[in-house]
């Protein structure tokens, strides 16, 4: 029996892709030497395989952000993202978002066949990027973080974690729109372990689709997170079905979009949930 589907939409600047599934799937690819599950590490080799696993696009990054994390600069970053996304583009037209808070990267990046920026900073650490994305007509997507990856675990404490995150969302996208990106391209992520105690991560979690009072989609990236580990008592190579109980649980409570290492595990899951959820057998 298979019921009517209920479809995703992502808007990009020259089309727009969908998906039957509760939420799109986005695959990570961390061009460095430093993010903290190095499974994620790796070029065009990498990327192409988590295409074949299912992903419905890419998320390609330069610049290790988890805490502790230093900053690289912008010619380096470039020099790390731009021959994968063009070794990419000779392959496959999926889209690619790009993990940067940096203009320069992120014009590089477009000019090599990226299609999203996805911004820890919300276009807070780089005032020109808003003017790119919105003469770009790109999709955007919005984090939540306090202070700099280097130090930003030091400052978790909050009166209200999820007032506080929603409204810093809110007053972003609002300035998004200010500079001239349309509400339809915008996404929200609300930062899961960036300046965040295990608690409020979970208090984000148990509430991710009334964030903004549901006015955008909302992107949750959870996999192998140390907040994963905190309540399972696993490292971080024995974190998937943690994750994977995660982000299915977020999907049900609103999140559009997942961020995973795990491609093939998590659009399995997340069509076994469709079957159970909405009665859509394949």
């Amino acid at each position: 029996m298979e019921t009517d589907k209920i479809m995703k939409t992502l808007k990009l600047s020259d089309r727009e892709i969908t998906t039957s599934l509760p939420a799109f799937v986005m695959g990570i690819v961390n061009v460095t030497p430093d993010s903290f599950w190095k499974e994620s590490r790796g070029g065009a080799d990498h990327a192409l395989k988590l295409i074949d696993d299912g992903a419905d696009l890419l998320d390609i990054g330069g610049e290790s952000t988890r805490p502790g994390s230093e900053y690289v600069d912008e010619a380096e970053e470039i020099r790390r993202i731009v021959p994968v996304i063009e070794a990419v583009r000779k392959h496959s037209k999926i889209p690619i978002s790009v993990d940067t808070r940096k203009f320069a990267v992120m014009k590089a990046a477009l000019d090599a066949g990226a299609d999203i920026l996805n911004d820890i900073s919300a276009l807070e650490d780089d005032e020109k990027l808003a003017g790119l994305a919105a003469e770009t007509k790109i999709p955007v997507i919005l984090m939540h973080k306090r202070g700099e990856p280097d130090a930003m675990q030091k400052n978790t404490a909050y009166r209200d974690i999820f007032t506080e995150v929603s409204n810093y969302l809110s007053s972003r996208a609002e300035y998004a729109m200010s500079q001239g990106i349309s509400q339809e391209k915008i996404w929200v992520d609300p930062g899961i372990g960036f300046a965040k105690d295990v608690a409020g991560n979970f208090e984000l979690m148990r509430k991710c689709g009334s964030l903004c009072d549901g006015k955008y989609p909302v992107l949750m990236a959870l996999s192998r997170k140390s907040c994963i580990g905190a309540v399972t008592g696993q490292e971080t190579e024995f974190r998937l079905a943690g994750t994977i109980a995660a982000d299915l649980l977020c999907v049900k409570r609103g999140a559009s979009m997942i961020r995973v290492h795990d491609v093939r595990e998590a659009k399995d899951s997340l069509i076994v949930y469709n079957a159970i959820e909405n009665g859509i057998i394949k």
